[in-house]
């Protein structure tokens, strides 16, 4: 037992570091995950639109940043922004390029929730003088919502997962780049830092995973 406390020594001796880090990185979550929900569902609704401009629109957000790795959209935001004169901090950059790729994701789910209402509801709320906005955010939205909660979980969770990625922009002060300063620059053993960043997204990540089932089992029984 205490040959493995001092296995972990790397970690129990830079806790302070780990806990500072596991807060920058839940601070990049909850950002991006609000983000991309808001970004999503625009797309989505553009996707959706009647206008033929938008649905274009949208349908390019989609193809461009789902099939284009996440790491090229984040040096994009961290090194081509300042190229045209967009100047931020990288932790910026970074939840920016987070935002951007994930809602791609979260807008093929909400679009998929959207289809799945059925088509008279739309109609209705025409027929009673709303606009498509109107009846988009006032009667097909709120149903939409009850089915997309798994897929959405799923995207949410493998953007936490997305969020390690952020360090290698120069974001500083997160789980990643704590594995970076322990291991490169002060050469503390790698195993044992890497299971301390592992089990600081796992506290993030188990958590989530757990409130998105609780989630998905009272809007089911709403249905």
């Amino acid at each position: 037992m205490l040959g493995l406390i001092d296995y972990f020594e790397p970690v129990t001796d830079n806790i302070g570091l780990f806990a500072d880090a596991f807060l920058v990185t839940l601070e990049i979550c909850l950002y991006g995950a609000t983000g991309s929900l808001l970004l999503g569902t625009l797309i989505a609704a553009c996707r959706v639109s009647p206008l033929p401009p938008l649905q274009r629109v949208g349908s390019a957000w989609v193809t461009v940043f789902r099939n284009c790795p996440l790491t090229i959209v984040l040096f994009f935001c961290a090194f081509g922004l300042p190229e045209i004169g967009i100047n931020a901090p990288f932790f910026w950059f970074g939840i920016i390029g987070l935002v951007l790729y994930t809602s791609a994701f979260a807008c093929e789910a909400v679009r998929s929730g959207i289809n799945s209402v059925s088509a008279g509801q739309a109609e209705a709320a025409r027929a009673v003088g709303l606009t498509f906005i109107q009846s988009l955010g006032t009667v097909v939205l709120p149903q939409a919502m009850r089915t997309v909660v798994p897929p959405l979980g799923s995207v949410i969770i493998a953007m936490i997962k997305n969020s390690a990625i952020v360090g290698a922009v120069g974001v500083g002060g997160d789980l990643f780049s704590t594995y970076g300063t322990l291991v490169s620059a002060r050469g503390l053993p790698i195993i044992p830092v890497l299971l301390g960043v592992a089990a600081g997204y796992l506290l993030i990540t188990i958590p989530g995973g757990i409130l998105l089932g609780v989630l998905e089992r009272r809007v089911a029984v709403a249905r």
